[in-house]
């Protein structure tokens, strides 16, 4: 029994939106689901996993530019703005931040309504460690 979390983040590294899905499944089948309803940002950022034909188009329909490099076997390369894609670090400090919560980090949890549950539990305390008052 495997997952994964997909997530969207703000320019702040906030979480926007997550979805769980299977382990084995595709990233790019996803990705429609996980924007569906976002108003998209000027810039996309994503990793390889999301290197298809469709999601870009689908990300220029929606008035952005997407900032998603190659796959090693395309043999057309995606030229990428290294300085704009070095953002998809935020995505990553969320997850790791995520990674802190002991209950999603070891998964204690059977059932994946339960899992994603206590997933958005952790997202919302890290923003509400964002927006708390430090006096």
């Amino acid at each position: 029994m495997s997952t994964k979390i997909h997530a969207v983040v703000d320019a702040h590294g906030l979480p926007v939106r997550l979805l769980l899905t299977p382990g084995q499944a595709s990233d790019k089948t996803t990705f429609p689901a996980l924007i569906a309803g976002l108003r998209l940002a000027r810039d996309v950022v994503a990793d390889r996993g999301f290197f298809a034909r469709a999601i870009i188009e689908l990300i220029e329909a929606g008035g952005a530019k997407a900032h998603i490099p190659s796959q090693s076997n395309v043999r057309v390369r995606r030229v990428v703005d290294h300085d704009i894609y070095r953002q998809r670090n935020l995505v990553e400090r969320f997850f790791n931040k995520l990674k802190h919560f002991r209950r999603v980090a070891t998964r204690y949890d059977k059932l994946a309504r339960n899992f994603l549950a206590a997933t958005l539990l952790a997202s919302t305390r890290l923003c509400m460690r964002t927006y708390e008052s430090k006096t």
